[in-house]
């Protein structure tokens, strides 16, 4: 089974923060990976700082919807990816690196307590976009999810756990991300993505009201002087 096994590995500058260039990087391997198991990991210590804010504090309006359309269909390849999927946290998961790891159908932390993993969008002064508030609405328990989206926390393994932003945990995080695909991986390739694709079919799909939302709301509130600033804010004190 692992020769079938497509390792997608989420790389690049700002502890592979989701950049434009990084995020068509990660849509052409989850096309090039044509339904075979999946196991998505970050290069080096980090799964993912998160979006690149420095892209997107240098964005227009413009800019900034194309980008965050582009992590839209990032969401809906991995969430809708036919096949098995297993992210492997083996570093921080920020933010949008937290996105990416609740799109896949399981995932394995490392349980080092010095990782950090948590969605802290509204503690940046970003609004959620409605493709990612849909997601996690979807994946994070209706026990939680004003606890993970409100405080906007960075949560050490444990607690991630507890808060159902991971499924296990692991002093091998690599070898049981891999066992647990191999487990899913077992099961008829056609069964799998047809029932994935029933337990999926619409989760994700905005109505025209919220499309128009994310276009006349969301997006000015990113390019906002004040969002702007937050985001500079940001930058400096990570220098």
């Amino acid at each position: 089974m692992a020769d079938d096994v497509y390792e997608l590995t989420i790389e690049g500058p700002g502890r592979n923060a989701l950049g434009t260039a990084v995020m068509q990087r990660l849509l052409a391997g989850l096309a090039e990976a044509g339904g075979r198991p999946l196991l998505l990991r970050g290069a080096g210590e980090t799964f993912s700082a998160g979006l690149d804010l420095k892209e997107v504090a240098g964005l227009d309006a413009p800019g900034t919807e194309r980008y965050l359309l582009l992590l839209d269909d990032l969401i809906d390849a991995l969430y809708g990816y036919p096949g098995p999927t297993v992210a492997a946290v083996t570093g921080h998961a920020i933010a949008g690196g937290c996105v990416l790891a609740i799109c896949c159908d399981l995932r394995v932390m490392s349980d080092d307590a010095r990782l950090r993993i948590g969605l802290n969008e509204v503690a940046l002064g970003l609004e959620f976009p409605p493709k990612i508030l849909a997601l996690a609405r979807r994946r994070v328990s209706r026990r939680w999810i004003d606890r993970v989206l409100l405080e906007a926390g960075l949560h050490a393994p444990a607690a991630a756990l507890e808060l159902g932003l991971v499924d296990e945990l692991a002093a091998d995080c690599l070898g049981a991300a891999r066992a647990r695909l191999a487990t899913l991986a077992g099961h008829s390739p056609r069964t799998y993505a047809a029932t994935k694709r029933t337990l999926r079919a619409g989760a994700l799909d905005l109505s025209d009201d919220r499309r128009r939302y994310f276009r006349d709301t969301v997006v000015p509130a990113w390019c906002a002087a004040e969002t702007k600033a937050r985001i500079r804010a940001v930058l400096e004190r990570k220098r």
